[in-house]
């Protein structure tokens, strides 16, 4: 046994396990049952030109030295990225333990009410802390999360506004300037002019429906927004308010103010900057505009019982359901980020809050009083964290970073430095000093932080904030980690049992490719620092784009899509660039097979494209001739083909190569949806199969955690034609020649956990790559072979394979009165997560086991339903007391006086030996979603407080 070869580590199976799975399967070598499941004419004809494999410590080493090559200086850069001090409690309770980053989005909430509460802590913060009514469960930066805030204004138009077509969009000149660049990408493709101006100078009109306002600027100064709110009302304009979280503490909220969106991010409530990402940004509004917001909202209801319980409320406004008529593609929320986030308001309550604030706020005051005294005059007249000097910028910039530090350089004459909860007095005294010598001055020394406020008197915060029990008693760190360790308990993630999810790739996240993102060399540099500075990043980055080139065939890669929807938004955006560039802006019809995943036809919409949806065979396949019909009928218009292989149904289409060409052969581009990307790395891949760009789910295939719904990241991959049009950024420029705007609000988007993509393929190599997708296929298959005779498999190949995971059919049920979501709960009593539920059909389970699990893992998954197949069988229609209908069943239920069902308490909670030796209890019993949709609660309020009359 190679003990230091990563892939023995990453796969489950062993050596002396795969005789029996052939076996099982029907075949006599893993090559007979590739060549059985993977169409010959898209096989890769040579391996994956990669550099060998490193060993863990190998590994470890280099991004060891490859760290050591990023200068980590103090950052007072701003720009809505601060230093921030994560809690040493919270760095290792949440954001080092699988417990809490390999848990998946809490769909299932009777085995997820721990990370629900911890979701709800972090929507009750942000609502407290912008004055707003709701809040959801975070969204994925700032910028996006501001051109979010755009589109719920241009959903929510007036009756009138929509009939007379106003669609100008004011954005105040104090926007962050990779905001802005996300808007101006976001804006075009669906009919939104932006105005870019002064608020102090806006002239209020009828051609407008909604503004955006920074607040504070993004130089820091303060406005009172009052006026100007109250003026855009009386005008029916609607106003979104982008804030930074932490100056909300001191500031009157701009829910006070009449805003009706607010955005941000979280990032400086104890969240590493990590390059740019990745953090949770939130987004606020009223409850009036709950069904037109993004994302998801963790909402309060009761169990069977009557009991408060948890879950994702309002599922219905997610695009998986409203497909092109969605107001948005967001799929993924910042889970693991937001939940750290509530964790560090949860550690310091409303007097910790109020402490770093008031002396964030002296250590600006106080270094502008003392640049004052040597003739270093500061030019904001109200701000918060953030002042502008006056000085030769470049002068200053020299000593600065001689010293270390990094400001931001306006101009020539101006800089801007923004304080965080870092600053000490001796950074104080450093910063006095630099601009000292740059003048030419005797510096002052600065002794203690002054006691004056430089915030305008109307601005300051008088309402309360975080009164509710949990933001004020767990301010030990014994308590706070004894509070993480109880919701923990809670939750059913990859470290207790395998989460067969289809289409969702739950794969081991290695400790050796996390343990990086502890280091202080990797998760403390801002992302728009000079990027001589970060010569680690730069090469680790450049590195991972070329190994996804490799492994796509394609010729180029922007990861600064933090997000898989987000990756098939860059994606459409490259291409409708490409189309533009050639004179053919006509070109905007995108075919979508019915099959797809919810998120590309909301995607086409959001990218200005016509949604045309192709017809799906009974076999599962696209129907090749209805696609050549409408590939004909609108070639004149056609702009793409969204296509998703192997296929959501589980199955490698033979007909794909024919696919790709009959596109091209009409003038069209084929996107690839990568979701599936863990059955071809290796074996085929996007370029061979005929497409033009691909995204990546880097949570998915490669091995970056789902941390309970986020962070994801989806970079885009490209052929030649395409490189030029690559997303670029306003403050550090990426991309290609003729690049598109920005897609995310840092360069490299979410760049901190790229180092665990990066990770995955250097341990890995093209062999370890290679093999991982031959296990997952093995292990789908071994799964498909065990249920064989107690589920049919819904769709297979033409020989009858299965490809990494498979559909299988739950609807003749019903005949027992047993629905699918009966077989999704009764697994919680076997330890089990269930399978993707109806996705992409109805009434079926979507089982994807990954290359990770190993031999005793499927069998006890297989054993599980086989077990809970022979108790449909004795069910009936007519008895909704079973238990399947009365799953899952809790301890209290167990250890209750009294027993009223017809069926023991064995059977109930340990229906199969193994499960005694590890049982996990869910805590509620089944939630009401339809009872948590009618008294909406999205807040640490009391229930009943809510509750109907």
């Amino acid at each position: 046994m190679k003990t230091d070869a990563f892939a023995l580590r990453h796969i489950g199976p062993r050596e002396n396990d795969l005789q029996h799975m052939f076996k099982t399967i029907g075949v006599e070598s893993i090559d007979q049952l590739i060549y059985e499941t993977l169409p010959d004419d898209i096989r890769l004809k040579a391996p994956l030109n990669l550099e060998p494999a490193m060993t863990e410590y190998e590994y470890l080493n280099h991004i060891q030295k490859l760290g050591n090559k990023n200068k980590v200086f103090k950052s007072y850069i701003g720009l809505g990225y601060h230093p921030a001090i994560v809690p040493a409690v919270v760095q290792r309770n949440v954001f080092e333990n699988p417990g809490w980053y390999t848990a998946y989005t809490p769909y299932q909430a009777e085995i997820a009410q721990g990370r629900l509460e911890a979701l709800l802590n972090y929507q009750t913060t942000v609502i407290e802390l912008t004055g707003m009514e709701i809040a959801n469960a975070s969204l994925l930066d700032e910028g996006t999360s501001a051109a979010e805030a755009m589109a719920l204004l241009f959903d929510v138009r007036t009756r009138d506004q929509k009939k007379n077509n106003v669609n100008k969009f004011f954005v105040s000149e104090e926007i962050l300037p990779q905001t802005l660049s996300v808007l101006e990408t976001r804006s075009t493709p669906i009919g939104v002019e932006l105005v870019i101006g002064n608020h102090e100078e806006f002239t209020f009109g009828n051609d407008f429906f909604g503004a955006i306002l920074q607040y504070p600027g993004k130089f820091g100064q303060v406005h009172d927004y009052a006026q100007f709110i109250a003026k855009a009302k009386s005008s029916d304009i609607k106003v979104a308010v982008a804030a930074d979280i932490l100056s909300l503490v001191k500031l009157t909220s701009p829910g006070e103010m009449g805003a009706d969106v607010v955005v941000g991010t979280t990032q400086r409530f104890g969240i590493p900057m990590g390059y740019g990402g990745p953090h949770a940004a939130y987004f606020a509004t009223k409850e009036e505009y709950k069904r037109s917001m993004p994302g998801r909202i963790i909402g309060v209801t009761v169990d069977t019982n009557g009991n408060r319980a948890l879950r994702m409320a309002l599922q219905t406004r997610e695009q998986h359901i409203k497909r092109e008529k969605a107001t948005s593609n967001i799929c993924t929320a910042q889970v693991l980020l937001a939940v750290m986030a509530g964790m560090y308001a949860v550690y310091h309550g409303p007097k910790g809050l109020e402490y770093i604030a008031d002396k964030v706020h002296a250590s600006a005051v106080t270094t502008a009083e003392a640049l004052n005294k040597i003739g270093v005059y500061q030019t904001n007249t109200s701000f918060f964290d953030t002042i502008v000097v006056k000085a030769d910028a470049q002068k200053v910039k020299a000593i600065a970073e001689k010293n270390e530090f990094n400001f931001y350089y306006i101009d020539n004459e101006s800089v801007s430095i923004s304080f965080n909860e870092t600053t000490s007095l001796a950074d104080i005294n450093t910063i006095v000093a630099i601009f000292a010598e740059a003048v030419g001055k005797e510096t002052v020394t600065v002794s203690e932080l002054a006691n004056v406020s430089m915030i305008l008197e109307s601005l300051n915060r008088t309402s309360t904030f975080l009164t509710h029990d949990v933001f004020n008693k767990h301010h030990s760190e014994t308590a706070l980690m004894r509070y993480i360790k109880m919701l923990e308990r809670k939750d059913l993630a990859l470290n207790h049992s395998m989460i067969s999810l289809g289409s969702c790739t739950m794969k081991l996240n290695a400790a050796a490719e996390m343990l990086p993102l502890s280091m202080a060399n990797w998760n403390n540099i801002h992302p728009f620092a000079p990027v001589e500075q970060a010569e680690g990043y730069q090469i680790m980055l450049k590195k991972l784009e070329e190994q996804l080139n490799v492994v796509t065939g394609f010729a180029g890669t922007t990861l600064q899509p933090n997000s898989g929807a987000q990756g098939e938004y860059a994606g459409l955006m490259v291409i409708r660039a490409y189309h533009q560039s050639r004179g053919d802006s006509h070109r905007n019809i995108a075919l979508i097979p019915a099959s797809a995943h919810g998120t590309n036809p909301a995607t086409a919409t959001m990218a200005g494209m016509q949604v045309v949806v192709t017809k799906t065979s009974e076999n599962g396949n696209i129907d090749v001739e209805d696609l050549r019909a409408k590939a004909i009928q609108y070639k004149d218009n056609l702009a793409c083909l969204m296509v998703t292989y192997p296929s959501t149904h589980g199955v490698y289409e033979a007909s794909i190569i024919e696919v790709t060409k009959i596109i091209h052969e009409n003038g069209g581009q084929v996107y690839m949806d990568g979701a599936n990307m863990n059955a071809q790395v290796g074996l085929t891949n996007p370029a061979t199969i005929g497409a033009d760009v691909c995204h990546l789910n880097l949570h998915k295939t490669f091995a970056i955690p789902h941390g309970g719904g986020g962070p994801g990241v989806g970079p885009i991959c490209v052929a030649q034609h395409l490189v030029e049009f690559l997303p670029t950024n306003p403050v550090i420029p990426t991309g290609g020649d003729n690049a598109i705007t920005a897609i995310s609000a840092a360069p490299w988007g979410s760049a901190l956990v790229c180092l665990i993509s990066y990770g995955y393929i250097t341990m890995l190599g093209a062999d370890g790559l290679t093999s991982s997708t031959h296990h997952a296929i093995l292990n789908a298959n071994y799964i498909k072979e065990r249920l064989n005779g107690h589920f049919d498999t819904l769709y297979t190949g033409e020989m009858g394979r299965a490809a990494h995971e498979m559909i299988i059919e739950c609807r003749p049920f019903k005949e027992k009165g047993i629905e699918v979501t009966d077989i999704a709960k009764r697994l919680m009593d076997y330890g089990f997560h269930a399978p993707t539920v109806s996705f992409p059909v109805a009434g079926t389970l979507m089982i994807e086991p990954t290359e990770s699990e190993n031999l005793e893992e499927l069998d006890r998954f297989c054993d599980a339903m086989i077990s809970i197949r022979k108790e449909i069988e004795r069910a009936s229609a007519d008895d909704k007391n079973n238990v399947l209908k009365n799953s899952p069943h809790t301890l209290a239920m167990l250890t209750a006086d009294t027993w009223d069902f017809p069926y023991t308490r064995e059977d109930a909670a340990f229906p199969l030996e193994y499960i005694a030796e590890n049982k996990f209890w869910p805590s509620v019993r089944r939630v009401d979603d339809a009872y948590g949709d009618r008294n909406l609660v999205c807040s640490c309020a009391p229930i009943e407080a809510y509750m109907e009359s």
